[in-house]
C-alpha cells in the first residue's frame, strides 16, 4: 500500500513557474499539456493513448446548451492540472502542516480512527494521503488514490478503467476527464467480503480558477458488500472554477455497492460530473447524494441494471439558494427481467435559486416484471424561486410497473402563522417545515444504515400532513414491494 517513501513523487514540470515560484501546468487543455501531465505522472502507454483519444474527442464534442447556462465557462482561463509539490503518506502525522490542519477541522482523521475502515485524501487533484486498517488489508481489499492503481494494479485499472461504464465519448466533459484526470479513489472488494465499515475519500480543490477531475473507480466483486463515502469542498474566490469528477461503479452478482457524497462547493465552481453503475444479477447499488453550494450543477448519477433481480436505489437532496442553478436527476436503465429501481428525489429551492429535475427511466425489451418508481418534490422558499421537472419514461416492453410523482410547493403564509402561533420564531417554523420535508431521505437513508433495509416511502397525506404542521408524523411509512 501507499507509503511516505520520497521517490514516488512524480518530478514536476520544468515549463511553467507561478508568481510564487511554484511549479505550474500551463491554463487551457491542449495536446502538450495532456502528454506533459501523462510524462510527469510515469503512465504507462495505454494510457497515455487513452489521455490523448479523450482529447480528441473532448475537442470534436459541443459544450452542452441545454440545462444549466455554460456560456461563460472558458477552458483556456483555467488551470486544469498543477504538478505535484507533496509525497503521499500512509501516517496523518507526515501529511504537510497546512493539508493536515484542513484535514483536522474538517474531522476526518479522528472519523478514520474511530468509524472508518480507511481514508484516500486529495489535494488539487494529487493524493497526499492513504490509508487501509491492516484488518482489511488482510482480507485482500485495496483501497487507494486511482494514481497509486495505475502503479501498482494496472491490469485492474485497465479492464475497466472509462471502457464499458464511462466511456470518453459519453459526452463533452467525460471526454475533458478523459484527457486531463488526476487523483481519486480506486477500491477493490474481493468476491464474498463483506466491509463492516465504511471507506472514505475527501477531495479539495484549494487554488482559484482551477479545474478537479477526479477519478472514482469501484469494484465489487460476486457477493461482496461494501458502502463507500465520499466528500468535496472548495475554497471561495471570485472566479470561475470546475470541477468535473468520473464515477465508475461495477457491481458484480450478488454484491451490494452503496455510495454516498456530500458536496459543498464554494459558489464560484461549475459542479459538471458523470456518474454511472453497471449492475449485474442479484447485485444492488445504492446512491445517495447531497448537493450544497456551487453555481451552476448538471448531475445525473446512472445505473445499468444489466443482469436480473438487479437492483438500484437512488435519494438525492439539493439546494439551490441565490445565484445559483442546479440540473440534476438520475438515470435507471432496465435491461434484464425482473430488476427494480427507486428515485427519490428532494429539491430545496431560496432567494431567486433554480432548481431543476431531469431524469430517466427505460424499460428494455427484456425488462419483463420490472418495477420503477420515481418520485421527485420540490420546495420553494419564497416566490422569486423556482423548480423545474423533466422525466423521461421510456418502455419498450408491456409487461412492466412503472410509477411517477411529482408534487411541487411552497412555504405559505398560513404555514408559518400556524407555527408561529404554537410560539416558534418564523425561522424556526420555515427549519422544522424543511426539516419534514428532507426526513423521508434522511430517514430511510439512517435506517439502511442500521439495518440494511430499502427506504420507507411515506404516504401521500403523511407528507401534506407533515409539511402542514411541521411535525413528525410517528405512523407506519408504508414500504412497496420489489
Amino acid at each position: 500500500m501507499a507509503t511516505a517513501d520520497k521517490t514516488r513523487i512524480a518530478k514536476a514540470s520544468p515549463v511553467v513557474e507561478d508568481d510564487q515560484g511554484q511549479l505550474r501546468a500551463r491554463t487551457g487543455i491542449s495536446r502538450e499539456v495532456v502528454e506533459e501531465m501523462s510524462k510527469i505522472k510515469g503512465e504507462p502507454n495505454w494510457l497515455r493513448e487513452k489521455r490523448l483519444k479523450s482529447y480528441e474527442i473532448f475537442e470534436r464534442k459541443p459544450v452542452p446548451t441545454w440545462g444549466v447556462d455554460l456560456s461563460s465557462l472558458d477552458f483556456d482561463d483555467l488551470v486544469l492540472y498543477s504538478p505535484p509539490t507533496a509525497g503521499r503518506f500512509d501516517s496523518w502525522d507526515d501529511v504537510p502542516a497546512e493539508m493536515k490542519q484542513t484535514y483536522e477541522d474538517l474531522g476526518i482523521p479522528q472519523a478514520e480512527r474511530e468509524h472508518l475502515a480507511g481514508v484516500v485524501g486529495v489535494w488539487d487533484n494529487e493524493p497526499v494521503y492513504e490509508g487501509l486498517k491492516q484488518q482489511y488489508k488482510d482480507l485482500g481489499i485495496l483501497f487507494c488514490s486511482t494514481d497509486t492503481a495505475v502503479q501498482e494494479y494496472p491490469e485492474l485499472v485497465e479492464q475497466y478503467f472509462m471502457t464499458k461504464c464511462v466511456p470518453p465519448q459519453d459526452n463533452k466533459f467525460s471526454a475533458l476527464h478523459g484527457a486531463i484526470w488526476s487523483g481519486g479513489s480506486f477500491l477493490y472488494v474481493p468476491a464474498g467480503v463483506k466491509v463492516d465499515l465504511p471507506l472514505q475519500a475527501y477531495f479539495r480543490m484549494e487554488g482559484q480558477a482551477e479545474g478537479t477531475f477526479e477519478h472514482t473507480l469501484i469494484i465489487a466483486e460476486e457477493g461482496s458488500e461494501v458502502n463507500y463515502i465520499e466528500g468535496c469542498t472548495a475554497q471561495t474566490y471570485s472566479v470561475n472554477s470546475m470541477h468535473s469528477a468520473v464515477v465508475e461503479i461495477f457491481v458484480k452478482e450478488g454484491a451490494k455497492a452503496r455510495y454516498t457524497t456530500v458536496q459543498n462547493w464554494s459558489k464560484d465552481v461549475y459542479n459538471l460530473n458523470t456518474k454511472r453503475a453497471v449492475v449485474e444479477a442479484e447485485g444492488t447499488v445504492e446512491w445517495v447524494g447531497g448537493s450544497m453550494g456551487a453555481k451552476y450543477v448538471m448531475l445525473y448519477p446512472g445505473s445499468f441494471l444489466m443482469g436480473e433481480g438487479a437492483r438500484a436505489d437512488h435519494l438525492n437532496v439539493g439546494v439551490a439558494g441565490e445565484g445559483v442553478h442546479k440540473d440534476t436527476g438520475a438515470k435507471v436503465v432496465h435491461l434484464a427481467p425482473n430488476t427494480t429501481s427507486n428515485i427519490l428525489a428532494k429539491s430545496i429551492s431560496k432567494d431567486g435559486g433554480i432548481m431543476g429535475y431531469r431524469g430517466l427511466v427505460r424499460m428494455g425489451h427484456h425488462s419483463q416484471g420490472s418495477k420503477a418508481r420515481v418520485q421527485c418534490d420540490g420546495l420553494m422558499m419564497d416566490p422569486i424561486s423556482r423548480s423545474d421537472t423533466w422525466p423521461d419514461i421510456q418502455i419498450q416492453n408491456p409487461h412492466v410497473t412503472v410509477a411517477h410523482e411529482a408534487v411541487v410547493g411552497k412555504i405559505s403564509d398560513e404555514q408559518l402563522f400556524y407555527m408561529q402561533s404554537r410560539g416558534f420564531t418564523e425561522d424556526e417554523a420555515a427549519a422544522m417545515i424543511v426539516n419534514g420535508f428532507i426526513e423521508p431521505v434522511t430517514k430511510g437513508t439512517a435506517a439502511r444504515v442500521r439495518r440494511g433495509t430499502q427506504p420507507a416511502h411515506p404516504t401521500r397525506d403523511d407528507r401534506l400532513h407533515r409539511l402542514s404542521s411541521g411535525r413528525t408524523i410517528r405512523r407506519p411509512a408504508r414500504t412497496e414491494a420489489s
